[in-house]
This record gives structure tokens, C-alpha cells and sequence, in this order.
């Protein structure tokens, strides 16, 4: 398999593990602080993925160099996570797996000004058409709402976790130098955990631990291991071997994941006229992903 195929086959396990953060956190965003949440989920994905850095690749002393890079990406990544959890509050988890589909859009603009990236004419379209999907499923199929971009409020907050996750993208291509992805994810959930320390540290305290229900607990174990250990390493493992937009073409699986996510949960699926933004979104993935 070349590299560039372990990099999509990355990117697909990668959307099927985001789209469980948007069905359980759903159910557990209006539990807890959002901070606080994502505070002790990096706080056991550090403790899992330095683990597995330093029973793999080993910790050389030469990725502690310059530890302001993993500030920076620790920092986009606290307020993409953070904006995430306080969307859903109200958000319906389709709704919000939507808008995590205008990120390739988003990251296309900031591939270029960061790494001089270039769309060609196909991958543009693509990327309008998936926007359009991710519009329709957000309005809820409402042309109307559409036409007068209402969306509820969950979904702007949300969308600007979107604009932090966008730069964090092209960003680890920028700052990587020549660390292992578990190692330059080990030390960038670290860099995560300090922002989100400072960020949540009241909530931090104020929160009754011992008394919240069985579900934000599941939603924490899920997101630390699943939804930020292996995503991390997954999704800086694809950034160096495809380009920024290619890698988050992969988004655009994400509603279609989170609709089966649901059902298995006991949820309903959403009308067809919903369904049918979604069709959009997985064209532009097909368009995205065509050499």
C-alpha cells in the first residue's frame, strides 16, 4: 500500500471516530463544562498516547525543541474541542456533524496562506457543492431559513471551533520537524491540556465528579481514546502524506457515519430532504478524493 492509501484508509477510521463524538457528546454536552469535559479527556489521552510514544518510537530529546509549536496547536485545538461541546448543547448532532463538513473549505483558505497549497478547479467545486450539502442539512432542509442563513445558535458557535480545527490542519505540516505522529500528538495534547487547565479551571473545581451520570463518563473514556488518542494520530499521520484539503475531505463522511451512529444509539433518522444534503457532501468527498 503506498503511502498515500494508508493516508485515506487513515482519514476514513478517522471520520467514523469523530462521528461517535457528535452522538454520545450530544447526550452529554448540558452534564458538564464543556472545559472541564475536555480538560480530563486530554488529560487521559495524554496518559494513553504518551504510553503508546514511549513503547513505540521512544521520546527523542530533540520533539521537546521549541515546545511553543505545541502550544500554538494545542491552543486551536482546546477551542475547537471546547466550541464543539458547547454547540452541541443545542445543536442536533446532524446538524453539527454539517458543519464539520465546511472545515475542507475552511482549510483549503488556510492551506494556501499557510503552506502556498493550491485547489484546482475540480477540488473547488467540489468544495462548493459540499458547503451547499452542509448549508441544506444545517438549515434542516428549510430553503427559507437558508435564503436568510439562520442557523441556530449551536451550530455558530460550533462553526467557529470549525475556523480553529481549519488552521490546525496545515498547521502540523508547518510546525512538524520530523517528529513520529504519536510523539508530535503526545506533545501537542499536552500542549491542549495545559491551555484547557488554565481555560476550565474553575469548572474544574466546581464540578461534582462523583455525581454526574453514566453517560458523560462514557462520552469522556470515548472521546480521550477514541475521538482524540487515535484521531490525533490518525489525522497527523494523513497530514504528512496528503494535502490539507484532501485530508479533510474525509469530513465530509462524518453525517453519514453519525446518522448510523444514532440509529444504533436508538435515535431517528433525519427526513429525506435532509438526507439529501448529505448525498451532496459524499459527492464532494468522491470529487475531493478523484486523482
Amino acid at each position: 500500500m503506498t503511502p498515500a492509501l494508508r493516508g485515506h484508509a487513515a482519514m476514513a477510521l478517522f471520520s467514523l471516530l469523530v462521528a461517535g463524538s457528535f452522538a454520545l457528546g450530544s447526550l452529554a454536552a448540558n452534564e458538564v463544562s464543556p472545559a472541564a469535559l475536555n480538560a480530563v479527556r486530554f488529560a487521559i489521552a495524554a496518559v494513553v498516547i504518551g504510553t503508546a510514544a514511549f513503547v513505540t518510537t521512544g521520546v527523542p530529546r530533540s520533539a521537546i525543541a521549541a515546545p511553543w509549536r505545541y502550544l500554538v496547536l494545542g491552543g486551536f485545538l482546546a477551542t475547537y474541542f471546547v466550541l464543539m461541546f458547547e454547540g452541541l448543547k443545542t445543536a442536533p448532532p446532524v446538524s453539527a456533524a454539517a458543519v464539520f463538513t465546511l472545515t475542507p473549505l475552511l482549510t483549503a483558505g488556510a492551506g494556501y496562506l499557510l503552506l502556498r497549497q493550491i485547489l484546482t478547479a475540480r477540488m473547488a467545486v467540489a468544495l462548493a457543492l459540499g458547503a451547499v450539502g452542509a448549508l441544506w442539512v444545517i438549515s434542516k432542509a428549510d430553503l427559507a431559513a437558508l435564503l436568510r442563513f439562520e442557523f441556530g445558535r449551536g451550530e455558530v458557535i460550533y462553526f467557529f471551533g470549525c475556523v480553529a480545527h481549519a488552521i490546525y490542519t496545515p498547521l502540523i505540516p508547518k510546525l512538524n520537524r520530523g517528529e513520529p505522529p504519536v510523539v508530535f500528538s503526545f506533545f501537542t495534547i499536552l500542549g491542549s491540556l495545559s491551555v484547557l487547565i488554565v481555560w476550565g479551571w474553575s469548572d474544574l473545581w466546581a464540578t461534582d465528579w462523583m455525581s454526574l451520570p453514566s453517560i458523560v463518563w462514557i462520552t469522556i473514556i470515548y472521546v480521550a481514546v477514541a475521538a482524540s488518542s487515535m484521531t490525533f494520530v490518525l489525522l497527523q499521520y494523513a497530514s504528512l502524506r496528503l494535502p490539507s484539503s484532501k485530508v479533510m475531505a474525509y469530513t465530509y463522511l462524518v453525517p453519514s457515519w453519525v446518522i448510523l451512529w444514532q440509529l444504533a444509539l436508538g435515535g431517528m433518522a433525519p427526513p429525506m430532504l435532509v438526507v439529501a444534503g448529505i448525498a451532496l457532501t459524499v459527492l464532494a468527498l468522491a470529487m475531493l478524493l478523484k486523482e
